[in-house]
């Protein structure tokens, strides 16, 4: 199988593009298609102070790798969750990646600093953990930039990922949501950060294929947390449309971004007031934020517990 742009050797096939890249020209295209994606739309500018999301995996560094190379000034940003085994080597790689190459890193382990991991918020609130683990990155991800200066917040969500959520809004007409899909968020609060997906154009597979073509060191393990999460479901389910009819997964995601998202984009502050959590000055729709509210509910049980 030859490269479809020089006579070298295929090394991965692309199916809904109908074609084939060596290394280097693959390479050049996925760099091409986060490039088109930032400034198609207006993601990022070279002035931009960029906290990007890292967790380890093959996304978020492929992610910061890419931004690096295209000159954005960029800090890493870590959670650490407190999950046994896989949290400390997920911070591991990313401190062994900002390392070698020179980058700011800001890194948040929540047990020393909220008081509680994510299993243990997840015990305390009787949540799902993705669900406690949802919530905090949100939170604390949004925080961080605020009280870092940064003016953009870049997380590694692939067109699987996209595609995923935008598939379990729909089936639970999560119109607010939906209306929430773009790859790029406006900041529409003095305590919102603007947010990015500059990765939407690339599959898991191909930000899998940059991430061992450039040599990125990156964490490969599952986080267990996420065995039977319903988002794995969706992506199993659009893989196999994928199979049987490639570019299925883009044409839904981006198909939706042009003819239905306009028709949810009111329903995202239509009759929806923002304020500032009394507790903890960020955004929410009540007197208290969702974050703190779930941190206060984890601090009840865990002293009713004590005694």
């Amino acid at each position: 199988m030859k490269c479809k742009t020089c006579p070298g050797k295929a090394v991965i096939d692309i199916r809904r593009h109908n074609a084939a890249f060596c290394k280097d020209c693959f390479i050049v295209h996925a760099e091409r298609q986060i490039e088109r994606t930032i400034e198609g739309d207006k993601m990022l500018s070279k002035d931009d102070r960029v906290l990007v999301a890292v967790s380890g995996g093959k996304d978020s560094l492929t992610l910061w790798e890419v931004l690096r190379r295209l000159g954005y000034h960029t800090t890493g940003f870590h959670i650490v969750l407190g999950i046994d085994h896989y949290s400390p080597q997920a911070r591991a790689t990313v401190e062994g990646y900002a390392k070698k190459n020179g980058l700011p890193l800001i890194v948040t382990d929540v047990k020393e600093e909220y008081d509680f991991s994510i299993p243990e918020l997840a015990e305390y609130t009787r949540r799902v953990p993705c669900s406690a683990c949802g919530l905090s990155k949100r939170y604390l991800m949004n925080r961080t930039a605020l009280q870092g200066g940064f003016s953009v917040l870049a997380t590694g969500h692939n067109l699987d990922d996209a595609a995923a959520t935008l598939l379990g809004n729909l089936l639970h007409w999560q119109t607010p949501q939906l209306g929430r899909m773009g790859p790029a968020l406006e900041a529409t609060h003095p305590k919102l950060v603007k947010t990015v997906k500059p990765l939407v154009r690339l599959t898991e597979r191909e930000t899998l294929a940059y991430a061992m073509l450039r040599g990125i060191d990156y964490h490969d393990d599952e986080c267990p947390n996420a065995v039977g999460a319903t988002s794995l479901f969706y992506k199993d389910l659009l893989n196999q449309l994928e199979y049987a009819s490639p570019g299925a997964k883009q044409s839904f995601y981006f198909g939706f971004l042009k003819k239905g998202r306009p028709a949810f984009l009111a329903a995202q502050t239509d009759g929806v007031e923002l304020k500032e959590c009394e507790a903890c000055g960020q955004t929410t729709t009540t007197e208290t934020c969702a974050y703190c509210r779930m941190m206060d509910l984890a601090r009840r049980t865990a002293a009713a517990r004590s005694r």
